[in-house]
């Protein structure tokens, strides 16, 4: 069969041929890591304006062998191809008839091979150890989100043309067979092997569609509507997986409450798989985790692990509504699916567990990593026009899911819960089956509440960035009158350009706060204009005023000195709410990163925080901290009274800590812990590394298991200053562990050692066969927190960096990692060999990471020659 190149010319398939339903067949073999697969798809030709023929046919496939093809008509008529052009760069195959296909209903069938590889994408393996033989074993699994289906089977790959599937499984004895739909029907074939099928989809996008063969266990409850719920674990490990599949028990009726429709399919099942490179996958009915994102152990899960993964789980249930249901019509909308199940995670694990505070930790974990990331000039809108694949894999980021949740969050704030719960079922009935955009969505939101939601989100959608409010008051008496202004919020500190600010104006919902009622909001006003005055009633003279409690709104707020001031006591006394004090440090930070305030301001403001007990504000105190702990790894002289600073704010929470346990301690005081040891031997506090070397000694020689809550931090603590003995016992311990989670624990903890000589021998392991390859990126990352581990990664990172790229690009794990590990660079000699190494290099699907990355390092640079001199004279006068 001829094959040729095709330009680089199709980017969104044609129309004229639309698919309705595939049968797809797959015979597995995990020992050669190969499958051969065959497909028949019912195809309507359609021109929707003329009633000419077409001879050919274009979708999508890339890395897959073709054998065979052939096209028939319903009256019998056979079409065989003349020729059959791929291309490459848009991964599409083009299917030429020698005459006209008349337009009608037809059947295409293609038999194809392909290969179970490591790219993590379409069709790949993940290797395992077996429990019973310890040999090397490979399960089979599917990742098709954004467009990977086609690397598994010839498809239309784009989530607007759904079709209905038949999935049938040829795999080996003794292996589990899944996919999205319960087994119909299972055969053993005189081959030993055995066949499995499946019953029909609904009508679904093929990025949803998902296969996993393998040796599991499971755990299974059924719901009240009779639908079974399993949790697939490794052979061994069915009780790591009870926590999430009691979750998903709870979560389930929860959502059908909330949606008002029951869940659409009839089985559900949750798999860990040992090598995956999101978190989860939401594929419908089978739900695709890594094992970690997944599976708890008692003895060895961590607090906040736990926590996440209660997340995970509500996260990819509720995509089975949203995002599955009703899907984006097109990757433009992808904030659609991801935006709306970050937020609603966060509903749901805020009914299941309200112990977990878990809207507080929305602001830390959520809202304020979206105002960073879409402070930068390389952002992009949450609505991004997406003309190519590699350009969806770029958009997995903290705009569409973060800045996503932040302004749902804020809506659902602004018209009500009962309106807003009634507009997504309007939303999911009108659309159930099909796809929608974000204009669909305002459309049904604004005939629950009546309100002009279109109108007042159209420019949180379309612009790229937010509003800051900058406020001063005047007192008259027993009122307020609060002067604002609105411009857009750049981290570099400049402003908007001028022929474009006008345009650049957002539709704010602002409230106000004040310290007679801190957990009240005194007014709502709706602000579309750059400068409004806003009266406010009743306030005593001494109480201070805060814009944006809670931070609902995504937009930060720049007050006054005088404004500021009033806000010390109330920090001091812990009066002001928790949400609040950490809102307004993580506004106040921003500020000085972008040259709007000093330094030293945002460090007196740390001062008066030494009192503070609660999680969530620490670990925005955290963040702050290692943030300039980091920067200032460039300034020797600084650089040790910076440290001594750290421990002076530690000083007083650090006493009321314990290392061990308290029998029923709050959910918060257990974060609360992890946080503080963890800045402890970050600030390297002597009395944090001695109990480290205590605990850790007790905890190899079997008589004192470390808590899991605090075990990576220990670890990290040893090994700072390992010698060579040290490490190979870190090392015997990684390669006996059998649990995903201790063994990043273990791997990342070297990652801190200070030797240079063990610090490379680290990386040599890191990178090693023995080392998972997302592991390997994370430890990466986690190298280059360091100035001496940054470095390192950095020449490893310019010496292999085309292997890097084929392994794990394009990919959102490979952006993060080139943003995480290098974004803390200091100068602009960095910046520009950074701006050299785009342009000499293969980047595709990773550019935007890397143009973000130029312009955090730039920012960095001007902050340190803007402010160094004043962190030094502030430090030394503090001393």
């Amino acid at each position: 069969m001829p094959h040729a190149a095709l330009p680089h010319q199709f980017e969104r398939l044609p129309t004229s041929v639309i698919p309705s339903h595939y049968v797809l067949s797959f015979k597995l073999d995990l020992v050669k890591c190969e499958f051969e697969g065959q497909m028949t798809v019912d195809l309507e030709f359609f021109l929707p304006s003329v009633t000419e023929a077409t001879q050919h046919i274009i979708l999508n496939s890339v890395d897959l062998k073709v054998r065979h093809i052939e096209l028939h008509l319903d009256d019998g008529t056979l079409f065989l191809p003349s020729k059959v052009i791929f291309a490459v760069k848009c991964e599409t195959v083009a299917i030429f008839f020698a005459s006209e296909v008349p337009p009608g209903r037809c059947k295409l069938s293609i038999s194809f091979k392909g290969v179970l590889n490591d790219s993590l994408r379409g069709f790949y393996r993940s290797k395992y150890i077996s429990n019973d033989t310890k040999e090397e074993r490979f399960c089979a699994v599917t990742q098709f989100e954004a467009r990977f289906a086609h690397r598994c089977f010839p498809c239309w790959d784009e989530p607007a043309i759904k079709a209905t599937f038949d999935i049938s499984l040829c795999v080996p004895k003794g292996r589990v067979a899944l996919s999205n739909m319960p087994t119909m029907r299972e055969e053993d074939l005189p081959d030993g092997s055995r066949l499995v099928q499946f019953e029909t989809t609904p009508v679904m996008s093929t990025y949803l569609v998902a296969m996993v063969v393998g040796e599991f266990d499971y755990l299974e409850k059924m719901t009240v509507d009779d639908v079974p719920v399993r949790v697939y674990t490794p052979l061994g490990k069915q009780e790591q997986g009870r926590f999430a599949l009691d979750v998903a028990m709870k979560a389930l009726p929860y959502f059908k409450e909330c949606f008002q429709i029951s869940y659409p399919l009839p089985k559900l099942d949750l798999v860990a798989i040992g090598n995956f490179s999101a978190g989860a996958m939401e594929n419908w009915g089978l739900i695709t985790y890594r094992e970690p994102c997944l599976l708890v152990d008692p003895e060895n899960t961590s607090t906040q692990r736990k926590q996440g993964i209660a997340l995970y789980v509500a996260h990819e249930l509720a995509h089975q509504w949203f995002g599955n249901l009703v899907t984006m019509e097109w990757w433009t909308h992808l904030w659609l699916n991801e935006g709306y199940a970050t937020f609603v995670e966060f509903l749901c694990i805020a009914c299941l567990f309200p112990e977990y505070d878990i809207w507080t930790q929305f602001i830390t974990e959520t809202h304020s990593p979206a105002l960073r990331f879409d402070a930068l000039k390389n952002s992009h809108p949450i609505e991004v026009p997406v003309s190519h694949h590699l350009e969806a894999q770029e958009i997995f980021d903290d705009i569409s899911y973060h800045k996503g949740a932040s302004i749902i969050r804020m809506l659902h704030r602004y018209i009500g819960d009962q309106d807003f719960s009634r507009g997504m079922n309007i939303y999911l009935s009108s659309f159930q089956f099909g796809n929608a955009t974000t204009d669909d969505l305002w459309t049904a939101l604004e005939e629950a509440s009546k309100k002009p939601i279109s109108e007042v989100m159209s420019t949180w959608t379309r612009l790229v960035g937010y509003p800051l409010i900058t406020v001063r008051c005047e007192i008259s008496g027993n009122a307020r009158k609060l002067f604002l202004k609105q411009s857009q919020f750049c981290a570099d500190g400049t402003s908007a350009d001028s022929d474009d600010t006008d345009s650049k104006l957002w539709m704010i919902p602002v409230e106000f706060s004040s310290a007679g009622s801190p957990l009240q909001v005194a007014c709502v006003h709706l602000v579309c204009a750059k400068e409004a005055t806003v009266i406010i009633d009743d306030i005593r003279q001494t109480d201070w005023i805060k814009l944006n409690p809670g931070s609902f709104g995504f937009y930060r707020v720049h007050y006054s000195p005088e404004m500021l001031e009033m806000f010390k006591p109330a920090i001091s006394d812990l009066s002001l709410p928790p949400i609040d004090r950490l809102g307004l440090l993580d506004d106040l930070f921003a500020l000085v990163e972008a040259g709007h305030c000093s330094s030293d301001q945002v460090l007196v403001l740390l001062d008066a925080m030494r009192n503070e007990s609660d999680y969530t504000v620490w670990n925005c105190i955290a963040s702050v901290l290692v943030k300039i702990q980091k920067l200032l790894q460039y300034s020797h002289d600084v650089q040790p009274l910076f440290m001594g600073f750290g421990r002076h704010l530690l000083s007083q929470v650090s006493q009321s800590i314990l290392w061990d346990p308290v029998p029923n301690e709050s959910h918060k005081d257990k974060l609360l812990r992890q946080v503080i040891i963890d800045l402890l031997i970050i600030f390297e506090d002597e009395s944090a590394f001695d109990e480290s070397r205590k605990r850790f000694n007790a905890h190899v020689n079997g008589t004192s298991p470390l808590c899991p809550d605090i075990r990576g931090f220990v670890y990290r603590a040893v090994l700072r200053k390992a010698d060579a003995a040290t490490y190979e016992i870190f090392l015997k311990m990684f390669r006996e562990e059998m649990l995903h989670e201790e063994k990043e624990r273990i791997a990342h903890g070297f990652a801190a050692i200070e030797d240079a000589d063990l610090l490379k021998q680290a990386l040599d392991f890191a990178v090693s066969d023995e080392v998972s390859s997302l592991t390997t990126l994370s430890l990466l990352v986690a190298m280059a927190q360091s100035k001496k581990g940054r470095d390192l990664v950095w020449t490893y990172s310019k010496e292999n960096w085309t292997a890097l790229h084929e392994k794990y690009g394009p990919s959102v794990i490979l952006s993060h990692f080139i943003t995480a590990s290098f974004q803390d660079f200091t100068t602009e000699q960095m910046a520009d060999q950074l701006q050299d190494f785009l342009a000499t290099n293969e980047a595709g699907g990773v550019e935007r990471a890397v143009q973000q990355t130029i312009e955090k390092v730039r920012i960095n640079k001007a902050w340190l020659s803007r402010d160094l001199h004043r962190i030094k004279t502030f430090l030394e006068n503090f001393q």
